[in-house]
């Protein structure tokens, strides 16, 4: 089992930024990617962005490139999204996924979920 928790969530103004944490915990996982799904509110969850946990390789949907930046700490087992120029459409709740297809926009692991709030 993998245990994932998310922090770094809250309100802030179009233009602002805000920095997610995902702290993962339990089973090793060298083999799996993580990365970052957000559902708005009457919309379906959408695929952020991922991190292969082996080499790094990022990926991004193309809504968040230029604007969005995944990143990991091996050490900390912490993966990171610093999220710049953000827009109201950004809003959504923000969900931290760890498995083998995460870039699929399959996780096996979930956290409980962090709020982001992008006022106009």
């Amino acid at each position: 089992q993998v245990q994932l928790v998310e922090s770094g969530g809250g309100l802030v103004q179009a233009g602002g930024s805000l920095r997610l944490s995902c702290a993962a915990s339990g089973r090793t996982f060298n083999r799996y990617a993580m990365g970052w799904f957000r559902q708005a509110p009457g919309k379906e969850r959408e695929f952020v962005t991922a991190i292969s946990w082996s080499d790094g390789s990022k990926y991004y949907a193309d809504s968040v490139k230029g604007r969005f930046t995944i990143s990991r700490d091996i050490f900390k087992n912490t993966v990171y999204l610093q999220m710049n120029s953000l827009k109201p459409e950004d809003t959504a709740v923000y969900y931290c996924a760890a498995g083998t297809e995460v870039v699929a926009g399959k996780g096996d692991y979930w956290g409980q979920g962090t709020q982001v709030t992008v006022s106009s």
